[in-house]
């Protein structure tokens, strides 16, 4: 209840007013965050937050003899939601009476689908309304490989600067459509696992998209801001699954129910790529590059205003754009190489050590080696460290070249595989393509860099920019910005 008016003739204070704030909630792979941020005079702060496993990843029920061979990839979204109500309600309620507003952001390129009107029931419980899934589809996620590449390679080439791969919605209903079309039938909405909550949120019949999620799902052209519906159409694809969509940052709609204890009627922005969220919650203008190094490793830029990528994909490009904020991209080099080599190595050591008798456990071999790498500064070995492919040359995997006798040490090897890294991602997008976008320091995070000083050392040696550790790179507390008032 608002506090009630003082009389004039009182000289007493009035209470102050609880401040508003914005729920931000990620649907990522594997678990589900939300985060309450707060106005203050330090600028916004996270004053609440919850996060949940969603353990609901699932065997796959699609039709046909290649289900195991084509690796699916599906999750349960009725543990999703569970996991997301475990969130909310994990938070403080008496916050949750505050929210005024409420961003969303997932997991990008997959698709769910389910029928309009019957995509959800709301059930009252202890701690308000909430939603549960009700003739919905599992969630068919980025991580999907049912989409080989002759599948791929039979499909028509879209008018957009970006590829088509498999997790992406496009190519997965393509898939369904060519091999499994019954699958499709009970079904008459599709969107991503963020855009269906932000749909149920609102109660929209009809799902809206932001341009970051149908830039994820191909065949969408973000400078005229359109699907590629005629290319689509030629080939029979079920169009009516495009939802309608809409620029980053626009609303949804109000919730049509008092959600959890947030009030009915607040305002839902629509759904935002988790990628663009986690570079927003740090990144503070056009001079920052943003470096995430954990099981994989990107470094992001934000492109000139006025920049516009194109309309065909080119498959070879180390990098990509993805659109942004405001009309903006992000060059994005993404390798798929990163804390996972790392990773890779210490446990082709631990094996070797086993198979001659020594057992040591992993956690007491990774210091050692870091530490072995430190005290050799340099080293003439050259490891390329593409054990895991890349997306523009999946056929080049890992070597080893300039083997010497006197460079075989466990300190030289360790720093050139560091190094390896570090330059896999710089043949990606070096750092004079930095200096020529006007950047002055790289923001740096990641769990690979965080307990590897090695690396560390490696990337202020390629990148000669001051580089700030330890941001906070969270797309929860993206989403939750991206609905503040943009200054």
């Amino acid at each position: 209840m608002p506090p009630k008016v003082q009389d004039k003739g009182s000289n007493a204070a009035m209470p102050p007013r609880p401040s508003a704030c914005v729920l931000g909630v990620d649907l990522g792979t594997s678990s589900v965050k939300a985060i309450l941020l707060e106005e203050t005079a330090q600028g916004p702060t996270v004053i609440a937050s919850c996060s949940r496993d969603t353990q609901a990843r699932v065997e796959s029920h699609a039709a046909g003899p290649q289900a195991k061979e084509d690796r699916e990839n599906e999750q349960d979204v009725h543990k999703i939601i569970t996991a997301l109500n475990d969130c909310l309600a994990g938070l403080p309620q008496q916050l949750l009476e505050r929210v005024c507003r409420i961003g969303v952001s997932g997991q990008m390129h997959g698709v769910v689908f389910w029928k309009m009107g019957r995509g959800c029931k709301w059930t009252e419980s202890g701690h308000g309304w909430r939603f549960e899934p009700q003739e919905v589809s599992h969630l068919i996620t980025w991580q999907d490989g049912r989409c080989s590449s002759h599948f791929l390679s039979s499909l028509p080439q879209p008018q957009s600067h970006l590829s088509v791969a498999t997790g992406f919605g496009c190519a997965t209903i393509y898939w369904y459509l060519k091999n499994s079309p019954d699958f499709l039938k009970p079904y008459d909405a599709a969107g991503t696992i963020h855009d269906y909550v932000v749909a149920m949120l609102c109660g929209r019949e009809r799902p809206q998209m932001s341009v970051q999620n149908a830039a994820s799902w191909g065949y969408f052209n973000t400078t005229s801001k359109s699907w590629n519906t005629d290319i689509l159409k030629e080939s029979n694809f079920p169009v009516h699954f495009l939802p309608e969509v809409v620029q980053p940052g626009e609303l949804a709609g109000g919730t049509s129910c008092t959600w959890h204890r947030i009030p009915k009627g607040t305002e839902v922005g629509a759904a935002l790529g988790d990628f663009q969220c986690s570079v927003y919650s740090c990144m503070t203008g056009c001079t920052d590059a943003v470096l995430n190094i954990s099981t994989s490793a990107q470094l992001t830029v934000l492109m000139p205003p006025g920049f516009q990528p194109g309309d065909s994909p080119d498959p070879r490009s180390p990098v990509a754009y993805y659109p942004y904020f405001d009309n903006s991209y992000l060059v994005v080099a993404a390798s798929l190489n990163g804390g996972n080599v790392m990773a890779t190595f210490v446990d082709m050591l631990v094996q070797w050590m086993a198979e001659l008798g020594l057992e040591v456990p992993e956690s007491d071999l990774y210091p050692r080696i870091i530490g072995a790498a430190l005290a050799q500064t340099d080293t003439g070995l050259t490891i390329c460290p593409t054990v895991f492919g890349e997306r523009h040359i999946p056929e080049r995997l890992a070597s080893v070249t300039g083997i010497a006798a006197s460079d075989l040490s466990l300190g030289h090897v360790t720093r050139a595989l560091c190094h390896g890294v570090v330059q896999n991602l710089h043949s990606m997008l070096s750092s004079e393509h930095l200096k020529e976008a006007g950047v002055t320091r790289i923001l740096a995070s990641g769990s690979a860099l965080g307990k590897n000083e090695v690396m560390r050392q490696e990337v202020e040696k390629a990148y000669p920019f001051p580089v700030v550790y330890g941001k906070d790179v969270d797309a929860a507390v993206g989403a939750a910005q991206a609905m503040l008032p943009r200054k």
